[in-house]
């Protein structure tokens, strides 16, 4: 069962359970004015549950008008294409860049198939495509009037090429997708997740410095929940995506293949999470966010392209 959460007017946090956990993987809903938003609404493996939780917070998910997505990742959107079927008024709102994926789902399967291989049906469940003309492609600067709420649309690239965020400037909300990063419930600690094929370390700083500069009340990320010390859980999270990118490459230019660098990563950096955390549960649930392996593929793939593009 998925577990929902008025937030404020208007607004319900979704748990959605994934592997048996609670508060890792977040899908927001937005009501008003007759008009039913799903951000984020997850995989195809928790759709069920997505959908009892609509239904827990009041509503007929038939009414579902709008489908947001921060991007177009399994954990994020999988969903998208098995929801529309079902719900036949809704429109998905994706960035321009993450629509011909969401459109046709095979290069974000493959990569994902990369990653996890054969677990791919039991994480992410179908991954069906969206029909070309139930999407709606978004531009950074954009403004979504949905639900009651004036939406602002950034374009935040660095964890993605197609992610934004959504922000409401009269409430000081901001949905934030992963472009802050990993941060779960009780445990003060952010990791970076940087997943092959898109991960830009310049252009994520960049987006770091437009969310701050923005000044939200409050960030809701995807994994998970409300973060309101906006200042510090940036800071904390742009060191280390620059200190785990500088440790892989360091370790690359040694010669090390991926799987040493995995090792030597999660040796490196796992201590500091275990003396945050005081709950080895929360090494577990940390790795269900955003796993170790994902993540070094992601930075030695962009050193790659790095050294390549000189």
């Amino acid at each position: 069962m998925a577990k929902v959460t008025q937030l404020s007017p208007g607004l319900w946090q979704i748990s959605l359970p994934f592997l048996g956990e609670h508060e890792i993987i977040g899908s927001y809903l937005l009501a008003g004015e007759n008009e039913l938003a799903i951000l984020d609404p997850g995989p195809s493996s928790t759709l069920d549950a997505l959908l009892d939780s609509i239904r827990d917070a009041g509503f007929d998910p038939q009414n579902v008008t709008h489908i947001l997505a921060t991007h177009v990742h399994l954990d994020h959107a999988g969903a998208a294409g098995s929801l529309v079927r079902q719900l036949p008024k809704a429109q998905v709102y994706v960035h321009s860049n993450g629509a011909p994926h969401l459109i046709d789902m095979s290069k974000v399967v493959a990569s994902a198939e990369r990653i996890y291989g054969e677990r791919m049906q039991m994480l992410w469940g179908n991954i069906e495509s969206v029909p070309a003309e139930r999407i709606y492609a978004l531009e950074g600067g954009d403004i979504l009037k949905i639900a009651g709420r004036r939406l602002e649309v950034h374009y935040t690239p660095g964890h993605a090429v197609h992610h934004v965020i959504f922000f409401d400037v009269h409430s000081g909300e901001l949905f934030a997708g992963d472009v802050a990063g990993v941060r779960l419930p009780g445990v003060n600690y952010v990791r970076p997740p940087t997943p092959p094929p898109d991960l830009d370390l310049e252009a994520w700083s960049e987006s770091i410095t437009l969310v701050r500069t923005l000044r939200p009340d409050v960030l809701y990320i995807g994994h998970y929940g409300a973060v309101r010390d906006i200042s510090q859980h940036f800071g904390h999270l742009r060191e280390k995506l620059q200190s785990w990118g500088d440790f892989v490459l360091s370790e690359m230019r040694k010669g090390k293949d991926e799987a040493e660098i995995i090792a030597l990563l999660i040796e490196r950096t796992q201590p500091e999470l275990q003396r945050v955390a005081k709950d080895p549960h929360a090494i577990q649930r940390y790795e269900i966010g955003s796993n170790y392996a994902m993540t070094v593929q992601g930075y030695m793939r962009y050193w790659k392209l790095k050294s390549q593009n000189r």
